[in-house]
């Protein structure tokens, strides 16, 4: 339907869906520009027959001529173009003029003019009449320029509509059935029928249905269509898969997490959706100029009317009204529309299939300003996937006895360093109880828990003692040397004493240089923000050149980090995937949640990163630099031709050059300014990230 108060189209505001069919409106006005092109080509041909050598208004008489004219552009007039005509009048009665206020005014005004010519000559004041041949008609002008906004509109539509097929594509990724395990047998059912905590088998090469976490098997998974990480990754018991995920040449068991709209793919496309709507703030622009844009097209319509109607040549008539309908018609608020929400929509189409999910077009476009990017170091300059290397243990205690106070703490855990090190305990064939009570998780400082009556803890020295934990030096002196190495270090305590410390290593990501070299060039700080210890962020800051290091951080102090730059002026991006994140993320000029990221973290952040390395940085500014680059050469394009096309419309060439725009020329313009905005816009979908 059109909006009631200013006729433009209205966009459905509900979910995108797999089965949703095309766009109704596309096929009615398809429908309508088939029809109006089947009257306007004889309507040409009649009109201007004598310019391809067909002089059939000399055959048939001028009279008949104007009469079948008449009958051929009134199916195009009063029918094909009865949703612009409502549109327009809607605009005018509630006082919100646009595009559509100018194409009937323009169209209406030709028609109207030349039907009263046709019928009832005698009407008009005698400097109107137009001699013998009676007053000039502007049949084929009316039905021609409907004709070319129908093109127009069409090409639009279409573009809309692509952005929107992206959207369903990756709705299309989920399987429509699914594998259920049922007392030992496999059952085929509807995914809708699925339901959290059910047993469902993934064979090789299916799609993953939902997302769920492996209980069984082992396989790589292809997750590029949603992160745009072209390695398929290994999936053990314990990981996480997303549905609409492919899996290898495995077969895997898992158990259903999310189904339904709960899905991370849902999620992505109703996140992606609620973008497209947003609004950048360069938009503001174009705003404001539409505000009085239409009032003063139609201001120096009527002018010109009048000047050539005092000043003109003969016939005086024919070029006052062939001017005024020109400027009505060549001018388009429409482009400056377009040329903001088509690259938004564009962009955030784009980045979803690259793994950058989008909550609103601002925060692309403060991205695209940010001088300084503050990063954590585990995961996202590095593999995230760390290795024990060390395991330290103080008189009295072994190995394996820290390992397990270990584990019994970090199962409850989901940090990088805790994976590694319940992976490291299980490979030496531990088995740890989940016995460990009271247990509490300290932000970015270390875990907490009860066991056999006695107070267990893991974490960073300064927190165990902090906690009252003492170290003993030949511990502390093992430590020291590790951590200056460039190992990270998380100590193990017991009642009131370190017991030993667990050392891991992370080797830095492949790619992580070339995207800290791009960010550099393009004008970007990255600043290391990570809670591990002084030696293991120099280790990797030293090694990737990073322009400032800030270690062993809390919360607190990552906050104070974001308030610290953003008072030295810089506009500062924060990138996060924790709890503990979410105070820096939310004060950031714009936050960045990393890989999968908490709850909270996503909540306050403005863009979501599917895949968590620096890489996945480099593609969101890659995407913001794009938008905003495409929206200003929209801009520039749609200020540019009404600047230019409105006085050659209204005749300021003609006095030097004898150059005056057609009614049906000036259509054509301002049709190719849409379709020119919207062919740039489209141009996002190749941009390379």
């Amino acid at each position: 339907g059109d909006c009631p108060i200013c006729g433009m189209a209205l966009e459905p505001m509900g979910p995108v869906s797999a089965d949703q069919g095309p766009n109704p409106e596309l096929i009615d006005f398809t429908r309508r520009f088939w029809v109006s092109l089947a009257f306007t080509i004889p309507l040409l041909i009649i009109s201007m027959g004598p310019m391809i050598g067909l002089p059939i208004r000399e055959w048939i008489g001028e009279r008949v001529a104007g009469f079948l004219e008449l009958a051929l552009a009134a199916p195009v007039v009063i029918w094909a173009a009865q949703p612009f005509f409502r549109r327009g009048w809607n605009s005018i009665v509630n006082r919100s003029p646009n595009m559509w206020t100018l194409i009937a005014l323009g169209t209406g005004v030709a028609f109207a003019f030349s039907l009263v010519s046709l019928l009832v000559p005698g009407i008009l004041p005698e400097q109107f009449a137009g001699g013998e041949a009676g007053p000039p008609l502007y049949f084929e002008a009316s039905a021609v320029i409907i004709t070319l906004v129908f093109v127009g509109q069409i090409l639009e539509l279409r573009a809309r509509d692509q952005t929107g097929s992206a959207l369903r594509a990756l709705l299309d990724l989920s399987p429509k059935t699914a594998i259920q395990i049922w007392d030992g047998k496999d059952y085929e059912v509807s995914l809708d029928k699925v339901k959290a905590s059910d047993h469902l088998r993934v064979r090789a090469g299916q799609a993953v249905p939902v997302d769920g976490v492996v209980v069984s098997g082992e396989s790589y998974v292809d997750e590029s269509m949603l992160t745009g990480e072209s390695a398929p990754q290994h999936k053990l018991a314990g990981d996480n898969v997303t549905g609409g995920t492919i899996n290898g040449d495995g077969t895997l068991v898992l158990e259903a997490r999310a189904v339904g709209s709960e899905t991370r793919l849902n999620r992505i496309v109703e996140l992606v959706t609620k973008a497209q709507r947003s609004r950048a703030p360069i938009q503001a622009l174009a705003d404001r100029v539409s505000a009085w844009f239409v009032p003063t097209v139609v201001a120096v319509s009527v002018l010109s009317f009048i000047l050539w109607m005092v000043f003109g040549p003969e016939p005086k008539l024919a070029f006052a009204i062939v001017t005024a309908v020109s400027v009505l018609v060549i001018a388009c608020p429409c482009a400056l529309g377009l040329a903001t929400p088509m690259s938004v929509m564009v962009a955030t189409g784009r980045g979803a299939r690259a793994g950058v999910l989008v909550k609103d077009a601002k925060q692309l476009e403060v991205l695209a300003g940010v001088d300084t990017i503050i990063v954590d170091k585990t995961g996202t300059l590095t593999e995230g996937k760390p290795q024990v290397t060390h395991v330290l243990f103080a008189d009295g205690e072994d190995e394996d006895e820290i390992l397990r106070h270990a584990c019994r703490l970090e199962r409850h855990s989901t940090h990088p360093i805790g994976k590694a090190i319940l992976q490291f305990a299980e490979g030496r064939g531990l088995k740890v109880e989940n016995d460990v009570g009271g247990f509490a998780s300290v932000s970015g400082r270390g875990l907490v828990g009860t066991y056999d009556g006695d107070k267990v803890m893991i974490g960073t020295l300064a927190f165990l003692e902090r906690e009252g934990a003492q170290i003993a030096g030949p511990v502390a002196k093992q430590a020291n040397a590790l951590e200056a190495a460039g190992e990270s270090l998380s100590f193990v305590a017991r009642t009131d004493k370190v017991i030993g410390a667990i050392a891991v290593s992370d080797p830095i990501r492949k790619g992580a240089g070339d995207a800290i070299s791009y960010l550099r060039e393009n004008g970007v700080r990255v600043v290391m923000a990570t809670g591990d210890s002084e030696g293991a962020a120099r280790k990797v800051a030293t090694a990737l050149t990073l322009d400032e290091v800030n270690a062993a951080m809390s919360p607190e102090a990552k906050h104070d980090l974001v308030m610290r730059l953003k008072s030295e002026g810089r506009k500062v991006a924060m990138c996060g995937d924790g709890v503990n994140d979410g105070p820096a993320l939310a004060a950031a000029d714009v936050g960045i949640a990393m890989g999968s990221g908490s709850d909270v973290a996503i909540e306050s952040a403005g863009i979501t990163l599917l895949e968590g390395d620096i890489s996945a940085v480099v593609r969101a500014h890659k995407l913001a630099k794009g938008m905003l680059g495409n929206v200003r050469q929209n801009l520039f394009f749609a200020f540019a031709y009404n600047t230019i096309g409105v006085p050659i419309a209204a005749g300021i060439l003609y006095p030097v050059f004898g150059l005056l725009l057609s009614p049906m020329i000036a259509a054509a313009a301002m049709s190719l300014s849409s379709v020119s905005v919207i062919t740039n816009a489209l141009r996002l979908r190749g941009i390379r990230l």
